[in-house]
């Protein structure tokens, strides 16, 4: 005789969602789905993660004022308008190089039902003002399990990746080849937008572009779309226009086409993401993400946006 399953409580649903969305959202990761639970039963238990895809590579300015800038920021994730998360989140960029670096986790009476914290980190080079990531990590923890993923990067190739404790093989899912390694970046660096060109930072066309992702787990495509613009207060820090862009999700390899949470966010249409520059920069990153999901919208937003530019080196004169 079949035992009938039973429905998850919603308070457990909410938890398990407001846990996995706090800490990813302190990660500053794009929006993705990594697992869907399989305790879950059908609800949507993704890792949604909140930020937006960086510009592939482009040229640089003619001629650069400034040398770079850096970012001193702190979030706060909620679910269905409950405080679930903060975060905080450092970058710095220079002539040469940049790193980004990020952590999270759950905050205020969600803890007493699930509480989890990651910390990730992407380091690279700038190159002709392209942001060419070398490494990356993220390590998620919970009052299950541990996890920590690692990626060795050479342009436009993930040469190592790894995931520790090792996964269990899903023959569902769809194999991640060498060819998705390729042409692609890490999601931290995918958070970071360059703008090409020397006009104007805030425009229409700064929202139009891709980015092909690869996790260590996931390959994916996050396409960016133009909807308005409006100004933002930061509590601490940046006031000033914002860029509000759409996101689209589309997978490509490393999940299980049948699972809920990712036909979800594959067919969402209303997902956003607000950007402000980083000054001294050519570079827009997130301050404000929404993705609306079945227990209500989620959000991750800007509480503190403190960013200063670096003056550029002199450099000497020649006869």
């Amino acid at each position: 005789m079949t035992t009938p399953r039973t429905a998850t409580p919603a308070k457990s649903r909410f938890a398990g969602f407001g846990a996995r969305f706090a800490v990813a959202a302190g990660l500053m990761l794009p929006v993705l789905p990594v697992e869907a639970s399989a305790q879950a039963q059908g609800q949507i238990q993704s890792q949604t993660q909140g930020q937006a895809p960086a510009a592939v590579p482009v040229q640089a300015p003619a001629q650069a004022v400034l040398a770079g800038g850096k970012l001193e920021a702190r979030y706060e994730a909620s679910l269905a308008g409950i405080a679930v998360g903060k975060g905080q989140w450092a970058i710095d960029i220079n002539e040469d190089q940049y790193s980004a670096t990020a952590s999270g986790g759950t905050a205020g009476l969600l803890k007493a039902f699930a509480g989890g914290s990651g910390s990730g980190q992407s380091t690279g080079r700038v190159v002709a003002g392209a942001l060419v990531p070398s490494n990356y990590q993220a390590v998620t923890t919970s009052a299950k399990k541990s996890e920590t993923i690692k990626m060795l990067i050479t342009p436009g190739y993930v040469k190592e990746f790894s995931i520790e404790p090792e996964p269990p093989l899903d023959p569902e899912k769809i194999p991640i080849t060498d060819a998705h390694r390729r042409n692609v970046i890490d999601p931290m660096t995918g958070s970071l937008m360059r703008v090409g060109g020397t006009g104007e930072l805030m425009t229409p066309d700064s929202c139009r572009t891709a980015a092909s992702i690869f996790d260590g787990r996931m390959r994916y495509d996050l396409k960016l779309d133009y909807k308005r613009m409006e100004s933002v207060k930061a509590e601490k820090g940046y006031r000033g226009p914002a860029i509000v862009c759409a996101v689209y999700f589309t997978p490509i390899a490393g999940y299980v086409p049948d699972r809920a949470a990712i036909k979800y966010l594959a067919a969402q249409r209303n997902i956003e993401v607000t950007l402000v520059p980083i000054a001294g920069t050519r570079v827009l990153v997130p301050y404000r993400m929404v993705v609306p999901t079945p227990l209500g919208v989620a959000m991750l937003e800007a509480t503190e946006f403190v960013t200063t530019p670096a003056p550029a080196k002199a450099v000497a004169k020649t006869n």
